[in-house]
């Protein structure tokens, strides 16, 4: 597969009547300057997608357009400038709507990243729905931002927390799960796909579950939104979180879907400006969906930049954005698994998005993602990936992580193998 033309990637540029016109993963990564740079004297391999993604000249002349030419702040000036960024930024909240399929744009809660988006419930919605003995139900898999703030919130209340086991293969134990649900928990909140081990889980089919059970659910979406066409109303889910900068925008802006009833209920996360409709010495009232959890000056340049993320992931079509990564990760993991003393953690291609963690014989990650980085200019990730119950699960303190997006092509993976002979080398093995 290497030196082919890279026909691997079914990604678009432009439209012809219903069905986006193919390009080559090699021709978008023209779209991404980072991609033409060097590390250490050879071209730079980024092999880190899943903690965050590279961005196109499109986005990064978006946020520039505004700040040259409509800085203001937004919501609260009657002058030209002013209007423009508001109608920018609003603009690109009906864009995050119909990019998932929320019914409103008033459901699109802008936040500074998934971690926050989580948090906001927990002490919005939980505070207020969580008592003490209430169950919620979690997953040994998460992310440690899908953990720590339930874990507070049942400080707080004194709810008990169960967790969902995971299987040797890196899935969900679901029989495990429908007997949890037995309990009726209160709360169910899951990744749709791990950050570790890629596994894709069943999203819908655990939502109705839970909702069968009386539960309202959270996805954590950080790793499906960016890779997958995600529809909120097909998986039903009450809340839904993701990140602007894994899916080709800027850092400091996330999302947070809800469904309106439970939005529309729930009080203010934060208070100061813009989240008011009156404000009196004592006593303050509210500013209608999505404001009332927006206090302050927004984030106006980043949610245009995830604005022209979003135009050009449409303009890809994400049913071939997930086609691209499923066959490049079918590619990586045929040549890694052929690696003397390499180990791969999940599930096989058919079940997991485009990330694959691994060990390499005795080699600690760290060093590994170090002489990757000097030796041929691959960008990995090394650590325990923020969800140290998944490491701890499979007996590992780190593992190395190589992930894929749009800009992967075979080539990328036939550098990371031949850095991993190399550190093979250089420790003897």
């Amino acid at each position: 597969m290497a030196g082919s033309d890279n026909t691997l990637a079914t990604v678009t540029q432009e439209t012809t009547g219903q069905h986006p016109a193919v390009r080559s993963a090699a021709d978008i990564r023209k779209d991404f300057p980072i991609l033409s740079r060097q590390v250490h004297g050879k071209p730079l391999v980024y092999l880190d997608s899943t903690a965050s993604s590279q961005k196109p000249y499109s986005v990064i002349e978006a946020m520039s357009a505004y700040y040259e030419t409509i800085n203001a702040n937004v919501h609260r000036g009657v002058y030209e400038i002013s209007e423009e960024a508001t109608a920018k930024m609003e603009k690109a909240r009906v864009k995050v709507a119909r990019f998932i399929n929320a019914r409103q744009s008033k459901q699109i809660i802008f936040t500074r990243n998934t971690t926050e988006s989580i948090n906001l419930v927990a002490y919005s919605w939980g505070n207020t729905n969580i008592s003490a003995g209430d169950v919620i139900v979690l997953t040994e898999m998460e992310h440690h931002s899908n953990l720590v703030p339930w874990q507070l919130l049942a400080q707080r209340t004194g709810a008990r927390l169960e967790f969902v086991p995971v299987t040797d293969e890196g899935l969900l134990r679901l029989d495990i799960y429908e007997q949890l649900l037995r309990q009726q928990p209160k709360l169910v909140a899951f990744a749709h796909m791990s950050n570790v081990l890629g596994t894709i889980n069943p999203v819908q089919q655990m939502v109705a579950q839970a909702h069968e059970a009386g539960a309202v659910v959270l996805v954590d979406a950080a790793q499906s939104v960016p890779h997958m066409p995600v529809d909120v109303q097909a998986l039903d889910a009450d809340f839904l979180c993701f990140s602007s900068h894994k899916m080709l925008g800027p850092t400091g802006i996330g999302v947070l879907y809800g469904k309106r009833e439970l939005l529309e209920a729930m009080p203010p996360f934060m208070g100061g400006g813009d989240m008011i409709r009156t404000v009196g010495l004592r006593q303050s009232t509210w500013n209608d969906l999505p404001w009332k959890f927006e206090a302050g000056t927004p984030s106006i340049a980043e949610a245009i930049g995830l604005g022209a993320a979003i135009d050009y992931l449409n303009k890809l079509g994400m049913a071939n954005v997930r086609q691209h990564e499923q066959e490049i990760t079918v590619y990586a993991m045929e040549q890694l698994q052929a690696v003397p003393g390499l180990t791969i953690y999940g599930p096989d291609a058919s079940r997991r998005g485009g990330v694959v963690s691994f060990t390499l014989g005795d080699i600690h990650p760290h060093d590994l993602a170090s002489i990757l980085d000097q030796e041929v200019g691959v960008a990995i990730r090394a650590g325990h990936h923020c969800a140290q119950p998944v490491m701890e699960r499979f007996g590992l303190a780190a593992t190395a992580r190589a992930s894929f997006y749009v800009y992967t092509v075979p080539e990328d993976i036939d550098v990371l193998v031949q850095g991993l002979h190399k550190a093979l080398q250089i420790f003897n093995l």
